[in-house]
């Protein structure tokens, strides 16, 4: 199972690391340019004045130690200026935070909503091919790791290197000879930095896969829990969830270790420079002023240079998310309006399958075709039904009208206009769906009749309720059109689910109707009022419909069997049966075991 973001990666363009932040900064860094130059000003503030209270220790240690003690008045000033330049280092520490904290949790904010509507416009095959889990993983924590590396680890960063600066000013200030000999670990040190540096970001991008995993895994088994209780695979479950958090758990380990190692790698160097340093006091004869702020400036500096090691980690995390990111954003839907394509204009909403052709995966070398020189028509009023056996083909026509997928060779029309020519809403907007397994938000019955239009009053969701037959069970409800349905709309049953499907579609009131199963996962009773709703639904419409229960298309105009992505056969019910072909068989078969599948169910039921 894939577990990286980008579904496309391979049509994607993965960016350096200076290409990432030059694309970051400018994103996301120059439309906040005002805060990000206060927050580094700040940063500044906090270098300098850290470096300046260490410079004024030199005339501490002077009038305490010295030969000659000045008056106490006379070093007043001394305290005082510690008192200010701690308070104004203080005042930039809060001012840094507080803007750091604004800029980078927007732009989280910013970074999800970029990354969901890339999604939720995402060509639907594309979506297909990648858990929900990897995506939910990107969104939640890929975006942090974003933040971390572009806010606090960027002004973390610079504020330690103006501080390694400051410090050596302060050194070289004392002694510039000695200076001169401590930078010459600066090698030693950088190579330190870089070789935890890589060993962290190899680590993150490993994280970060299994990541994605583990919000599959959790995701999958959740959806899936009542396959997994009925067959008493909890144990299994737990052993393949703990699989991937071991995996995760060796990649952020192996971070954590190379991180914690850095520090001790530093204050290692930062120790053998130290004794070089009292030895060249010693053998030079520096004053206790001197030694006393050299080795101040020095631990200032090992322990900004040990921020700037763990701050490389923060950045290379945030760096590899960023690249991540990018990937995902950079694909663009295959499915999507051609350059000044007009709205779709509709007169009697005629649909015509034109000797289409269509395969998933048509690049392959070999691909399979699920259709394959299919022609057929659906007029206004009409209502179209196609059979045949499973996997023939019947959901793909389907798909193909509302472009969920993309034809591979021939033409969908409506009113003869290529649907591929037109604006995408637009033809959409002109299409109702419903579908075997109505999905509902979690959100009231309201909301979710009122879904297509949310702008419909009371009045206009009633109507729609009542055509539906929804509002009596609706009104009898707790709450009434307020009542929430839950999750996937859960809190109600399969029926009461339908029909507030069609009370949507009866509320769009689209020309176009698709109708994939609708009654098939139905009990009888149920049956019968969806069945009756559709009828009034399908009225006046262009109506295309998917059945295996034969006995719900004995009313169609016409019917097309559909078998291994053709059409074998055409005609009505008695038209079909008299031929003795493959919907006859299929009818005979369904008889076997529902003496009465060929009967109309509704009529029956009254």
């Amino acid at each position: 199972m894939s577990t990286s973001l980008d579904a496309g990666a391979d049509t994607a363009t993965e960016l350096s690391g200076w290409a990432s932040i030059r694309r970051l900064a400018a994103t996301w860094l120059l439309p906040r340019w005002g805060e990000v130059a206060g927050s580094l000003a700040c940063a500044v503030v906090v270098a300098a004045s850290t470096a300046l209270a260490l410079y004024l220790l030199d005339p501490v240690i002077k009038s305490v130690f010295g030969a000659h003690r000045p008056k106490f008045t006379e070093i007043l000033w001394v305290p005082a200026a510690f008192i200010v330049v701690g308070g104004v280092r203080g005042i930039a520490q809060v001012g840094q935070a507080t803007l750091v904290n604004r800029v980078g949790h927007s732009i989280v904010g910013e970074i999800q909503l970029s990354l969901f509507s890339r999604l939720i416009r995402a060509d639907l095959a594309r979506l297909r091919q990648q858990h929900s889990g990897a995506y939910l993983s990107s969104v939640l924590y890929d975006a942090t790791l974003i933040r971390e590396g572009l806010t606090t680890g960027v002004v973390n960063y610079t504020q330690n290197a103006l501080q390694v600066v400051g410090m050596f000013g302060v050194m070289a200030y004392e002694d510039w000879l000695l200076t001169l000999v401590v930078f010459g670990a600066a090698p030693v040190a950088a190579w330190v930095m870089r070789r935890f540096g890589k060993r962290t970001r190899k680590a993150a991008t490993g994280a970060m896969a299994e990541t994605s995993a583990l919000s599959t895994a959790v995701m999958e088994s959740l959806d899936g829990v009542k396959v997994v209780k009925i067959d008493n695979r909890e144990a299994f479950e737990e052993g393949r969830v703990g699989e991937v958090i071991d995996r995760r758990q060796r990649f952020i380990i192996k971070g954590a270790n190379a991180r914690a190692a850095a520090a001790p790698a530093a204050e290692t160097l930062t120790t053998v420079v130290t004794a070089a340093v009292i030895t060249y006091a010693a053998w030079r004869g520096l004053g206790l002023n001197q030694l006393m702020v050299f080795l101040g400036a020095l631990g200032a500096m090992s322990q900004s240079l040990r921020q700037l090691a763990n701050l490389q980690t923060v950045i290379a995390e945030g760096l590899t998310a960023a690249g991540r990111l990018f990937q995902a954003l950079d694909v663009a839907p295959e499915i999507a309006d051609a350059a000044g394509a007009p709205a779709l204009a509709v007169t009697d909403a005629a649909i015509a399958f034109d000797h289409v052709s269509f395969a998933y995966n048509p690049e392959t070398p070999d691909p399979t075709w699920a259709l394959a020189d299919v022609s057929l028509t659906v007029r206004r009023g009409e209502t179209v039904a196609l059979v045949g056996p499973s996997g023939g083909g019947k959901s793909t026509l389907l798909n193909l009208i509302p472009r969920f997928y993309d034809v591979t060779g021939g033409q969908v029309t409506v009113d003869g206009q290529d649907i591929r020519s037109v604006k995408l809403a637009s033809l959409r907007d002109q299409i109702a769906l419903v579908t075997q397994e109505p999905f509902l938000f979690d959100d009231t019955i309201r909301a979710n009749i009122a879904y297509a239009r949310p702008g419909a009053g009371q009045a206009e969701i009633e109507a729609a309720a009542r055509a539906a037959a929804a509002h009596e069970f609706i009104t009898a409800l707790p709450g009434g059109y307020d009542a929430q349905v839950g999750e996937a709309g859960a809190r109600l049953s399969g029926g009461q689910r339908q029909r507030i499907a069609i009370a949507r579609a009866f509320l769009k009131n689209a020309p176009v109707l698709l109708l994939d199963e609708a009654t098939s996962a139905l009990d009888t009773e149920s049956e019968v009022k969806v069945q009756e709703a559709l009828e009034r639904l399908m009225a006046g419409r262009t109506t295309l419909l998917i059945a295996h229960r034969l006995s719900t298309v004995r009313k169609a105009d016409r019917i097309y069997v559909i078998a291994e992505g053709r059409v074998e056969e055409i005609g009505d019910h008695e038209t079909l049966m008299a031929s003795g072909g493959l919907y006859a068989r299929l009818a005979r078969a369904q008889a076997l075991n529902a003496p009465n599948a060929a009967a109309d169910p509704v009529a029956a039921a009254r």
